[in-house]
């Protein structure tokens, strides 16, 4: 959804009114920044009435100007002591701002608490003015809105990271060859797989390639309660195209006789994160899913534990590093919620008991992290704000 300098004069106005309508009109738009059903009835519950001032931060601004690289949890966090609830305090004036996750560098946000509630609103024309010139210009304006976090932090889970079961990666298609004999293969390098499906290593008619996840050491994960085995975290090595089907052909064996010979299915490497080898294993590369992350309170109360850190290299997770969480869509968890870490409270003797009994801290509130992609029994957390370092074994619950 693009916006245009005609060659005509408009209005400042009309140029708002046309850059609404752009907007609120093209179905990308739509399916990009999406309004769910959940925030629209929030927006229109607290239109009349506002948020209440016991949730603005203290040292919540008057007014800020969003500039390029801001995010939308991080200009929520300069208002809101609960930063996940914008769509409350961005949908308060409807007239102005449409959609609370379009908003732009240039515009000016303005605290309105006259009323004794808090309002946001935006003063001017509620988009960055456009320079008109006789030439024709396209600027998509979706492109240009902000984030609701640093996208680069979560994209490559999206696609590289995953979790399968023991039966999933055991079964999975197999690198058996290298071309020359190669031990390590590399981008540009073929190699050959077999698969224990017949048709897992076929050419789809239907595409003009099938391309592969490679990945190695799937790393068990457990629940640190209760010791169920969740799942299993798989290392991404890379990305594979399928050149040639597996199949079989018959030849003359040294007997003289006829013998049906395997042929494995022929891949090549195209892209490597780390060096592959035989043995690795192959999983369909997923279709690529836009995601517009809307952060929120669970509607169901949450109490989870923290599995595993992403990157096993470290002991401690910090801000905006990735950690694995022992709840998953089978427990009612989707992309969004926000939760509350707590750091378990330490074990310790009284001192200043005769007895000298035994008592535990009470855990202390540490930080927030963010799903971002659930599995069944596990997902994958986001640590946006943080006191001290994440462990494993860590609570999560609701951020109330």
């Amino acid at each position: 959804m693009s916006k245009f300098s005609l060659q005509a004069a408009l209005t400042p106005v009309a140029c708002a009114m046309l850059a609404w309508g752009l907007l609120a009109s093209g179905a990308a738009y739509a399916q990009k920044y999406p309004i769910t059903a959940q925030q629209r009835a929030t927006a229109n519950q607290v239109a009349q009435s506002g948020v209440a001032l016991s949730e603005l931060r203290a040292d919540a601004p008057d007014h800020y100007t969003v500039k390029k690289g801001d995010t939308l949890w991080a200009i929520s966090g300069m208002f809101l002591k609960s930063p996940w609830r914008w769509p409350e305090l961005w949908g308060m004036n409807l007239a102005e701002i449409k959609n609370p996750h379009l908003i732009y560098p240039g515009q000016t946000l303005y605290l309105d608490t006259s009323s004794g509630r808090a309002r946001l609103t935006l003063h001017g024309d509620g988009i960055p003015t456009v320079k008109l010139s006789p030439r024709i210009r396209v600027d998509d304006l979706a492109d240009g809105a902000l984030p609701t976090l640093q996208n680069q932090l979560i994209e490559p889970f999206l696609s590289d990271g995953i979790i399968v079961d023991d039966q999933t990666m055991s079964s999975a298609p197999r690198i058996v060859a290298a071309q020359d004999g190669r031990v390590f293969l590399t981008r540009g390098d073929r190699a050959y797989a077999r698969s224990s499906s017949s048709n897992e290593l076929i050419d789809d008619p239907h595409k003009k390639e099938k391309a592969f996840r490679v990945f190695r050491n799937a790393t068990p994960l457990k629940d640190p309660v209760t010791g169920e085995l969740l799942g299993y975290e798989a290392d991404y090595l890379g990305k594979a195209l399928l050149t040639h089907s597996e199949g079989t052909q018959e030849s003359i064996g040294k007997d003289g006789g006829t013998q049906v010979d395997i042929v494995p299915a022929t891949i090549d490497i195209v892209e490597v994160k780390e060096e592959m080898r035989v043995g690795d294993r192959l999983l369909p590369e997923p279709p690529r899913q836009l995601q517009s992350y809307v952060p929120h309170a669970p509607q169901e109360p949450v109490d989870a534990r923290i599995v595993s850190i992403y990157g096993s290299a470290v002991v401690n997770a910090a801000q905006n590093q990735v950690v694995i969480i022992n709840r998953g869509s089978r427990d009612g968890l989707e992309n969004g919620d926000v939760l509350a870490i707590l750091q378990t409270g330490a074990r310790l003797v009284d001192e200043t008991d005769e007895n000298r009994a035994d008592i535990k801290l009470p855990d202390e509130r540490n930080g927030l992290l963010m799903v971002f992609r659930t599995f069944d029994k596990l997902s994958y957390g986001l640590v946006l704000d943080i006191v001290s370092g994440v462990r494993v074994g860590d609570r999560l619950v609701n951020p109330r």
